[in-house]
């Protein structure tokens, strides 16, 4: 049997597992979130739709054969705008998976400055629908103003609250509430996608995406309380899904067992 890869941490909430770029970009000042011309457009449409669409189609369904499951709860939000919170567990996968799921919904997704400091793609990822984490308090507004302008649209917004990548990491690692701040403010349903890792009937991996929700906080509750509830929601409903996964291809052990 081919031995597991051991992996040691140090903390649950910060450590990185894959490449960043050397030089990152500051995400700063008048950071254009939404060009409205039509070159832009048009290059947007290209890449998104006649390009990326078929190669995640290729990757999630055909290479990978990534099953989802309870896809069905999305339907009745299909000409209105949602959030996405998800566990970040593959490189790829996680880049794709969303904008398969939830077709022919046009996807958006919250990225860090490193994803947009990539050699060659670099700014190109905002073609794919990437929305980088601000860094200062004029970003910060654009950025709001952007979250806020694709959920009015209809599009679905995807945030990985763990924030860094843990390759086939089977447990949800603990994430704080901020980003849940977004649909709180803006009355938005809120679903997640939980990605699993179990052994197929050939004792090869299989990878299976649950998708739980809508939910959406009572009207009655003050914003930070409907933050809250969100995320205590979402958490809930992703940690239950990830104690499915019963295949481990990498064991995650913290830096004192080393």
């Amino acid at each position: 049997m081919k031995s597991k890869r051991i992996v040691y941490y140090q903390d649950l909430l910060a450590d990185e597992f894959v490449a960043t770029p050397k030089k990152l970009k500051s995400i700063v000042g008048d950071y254009q979130y939404i060009n409205k011309s039509l070159l832009h457009r048009f290059g947007a449409f290209i890449a998104y739709r006649l390009i990326a669409t078929p190669i995640a189609f290729i990757y999630t369904k055909l290479i990978r054969r990534i099953k989802f499951v309870n896809k069905k709860v999305l339907k009745p939000y299909k000409k209105q705008g949602y959030f996405i919170f998800a566990n970040h567990t593959h490189p790829q996968a996680d880049a794709f998976t969303p904008n398969i799921i939830v077709f022919p919904k046009r996807n958006y997704t919250v990225v860090n400055a490193s994803n947009v400091s990539l050699p060659i793609l670099g700014r190109r990822t905002e073609l794919l629908g990437a929305l980088p984490l601000p860094a200062d308090l004029k970003s910060t507004k654009n950025f709001l103003k952007a979250i806020e302008t694709r959920f009015k649209q209809g599009f679905s917004i995807t945030i990985y609250p763990e924030a860094h990548l843990w390759p086939f990491y089977t447990k949800i690692r603990p994430f704080q509430d901020q980003s849940f701040k977004y649909p709180a403010k803006l009355d938005a349903p809120v679903f997640t996608f939980t990605t699993s890792y179990q052994t197929h009937r050939n004792k090869r991996l299989k990878t299976i995406i649950y998708i739980d929700g809508p939910f959406i906080a009572p009207a009655s509750l003050t914003i930070r309380e409907k933050q809250m509830y969100l995320h205590q929601s979402a958490i809930s409903a992703m940690r239950a899904r990830a104690l499915n996964s019963d295949y481990e291809k990498i064991i995650y052990l913290p830096k004192e067992q080393s």
